[in-house]
């Protein structure tokens, strides 16, 4: 695994791609990106059911620039450092899911299974599709995938 680039720290469109300093964790950085988004989901998920919705489409679209800018200024396709995937990834799990600890630490761990293991079609969208959205997408569909667990689970179990 390739370092996080130092100057990352301070190139605003690098540090969000690192997920604020996340991704630069030297083993296992796409977990300790959704640790932080995690963190990060506590506050979002004060919002209304449509708030939350909009900020996380938000996220995905300017993901898309924020991880192809810093793929392409750091000459490397979807480095492990580049987290900003994992934020929009859980996310999209923890969408209209109770906001409980435990529901959290389970879409963490529905969220990580997908992200990692990459069932079809998740692992042809990483191998097929570039750039910004290539290293999007797969994050996307894995949260999607997490979702559907989850949600089930909480609403017909």
């Amino acid at each position: 695994m390739n370092k996080v680039p130092s100057s990352s720290f301070k190139h605003p469109i690098h540090f969000l791609a690192i997920g604020l300093g996340s991704g630069a964790a030297p083993k296992a950085p796409g977990t300790f990106g959704t640790v932080m988004a995690v963190l990060l989901y506590w506050p979002l998920s004060q919002l209304s059911l449509v708030s939350y919705c909009a900020v996380v489409l938000v996220a995905a679209i300017v993901g898309i620039y924020i991880c192809g800018k810093t793929s392409k200024d750091w000459q490397v396709h979807d480095h492990g450092g580049i987290v900003w995937d994992e934020f929009v990834g859980y996310w999209i799990t923890m969408i209209a899911i109770p906001v409980t600890w435990y529901w959290a630490l389970l879409g963490f761990v529905l969220f990580r299974i997908f992200d990692i293991w990459k069932p079809w079609p998740i692992s042809w969208l990483d191998k097929k599709v570039h750039g910004g959205l290539g290293i999007m997408i797969d994050d996307v569909v894995a949260g999607v995938f997490a979702w559907a667990i989850l949600f089930s689970v909480v609403h017909f179990v």
